[in-house]
């Protein structure tokens, strides 16, 4: 069973959304403030995090800020009233994997958790299967209708790092830190290798990678 820590200072939303989760099969654990989660994210080891912006002691940013330092792969949702532009943007530059406004929709908030639970699998497997692409970790290798394309370490894990959760976006600074190990680098790098790997993959690959304005990259199969 999945444990999904649930971060939420209003009593009667969390006790609502507990209940969701566990008729959807999951197992909840409650906090009512970031300081008890950051607890029971070390004590109960959840699958996947939902934290709400306005909590007490920490904001629910600051909160997904501080858990990306040292889980950099749990699925984080945030929740929260605030429905502006520039607040999802902030959301997702501090590391979220999805944004939901309240109210909820129950149905809606089920289907995003298993979809990040699916991304989250693919994650942490050596091998990415998406449409006609195959990528091969171990052997740094990635096949378009079985035949090799010819990408440079760089490329590889770029396209890796994109692919390991599709439809995610990731920032410029996620991906120069990941691929790179600093933010400092020429900005252009990155642009370049994005460049070369969609030249590389196209006409007849199903992925693509996306620019998103402002934020970074996604990457994902072509609908």
């Amino acid at each position: 069973m999945f444990n999904i820590l649930l971060v939420e200072d209003d009593f009667g939303t969390r006790k609502l959304m507990c209940i969701t989760l566990r008729n959807a099969g999951f197992l909840p654990i409650p906090a009512e403030n970031s300081a008890e989660a950051l607890r029971l994210l070390e004590e109960k080891k959840p699958n996947l995090v939902i934290a709400d912006i306005m909590l007490p002691d920490m904001s629910g940013f600051r909160l997904t800020e501080t858990i990306r330092k040292t889980h950099p792969d749990i699925p984080i949702i945030i929740v929260t009233a605030k429905q502006s532009q520039s607040d999802k943007h902030y959301g997702f530059m501090v590391g979220a994997d999805d944004y939901l406004t309240k109210p909820v929709d129950e149905e809606e908030l089920i289907l995003r958790i298993k979809a990040l639970m699916r991304r989250a699998k693919i994650a942490s497997e050596q091998k990415i299967t998406i449409g006609n692409l195959e990528l091969d970790y171990s052997a740094m290798s990635a096949k378009v209708n079985g035949k090799n394309i010819e990408l440079t370490q760089k490329e590889f894990l770029l396209l890796f790092k994109l692919l390991s959760s599709p439809g995610k976006i990731f920032t410029r600074n996620e991906l120069m830190e990941e691929i790179w190990g600093s933010t400092e680098k020429d900005d252009h790098t990155l642009n370049v290798h994005i460049n070369r790997i969609r030249e590389k993959l196209t006409p007849e690959c199903d992925v693509e990678i996306k620019s998103i304005r402002g934020l970074g990259y996604k990457a994902g199969e072509i609908v």
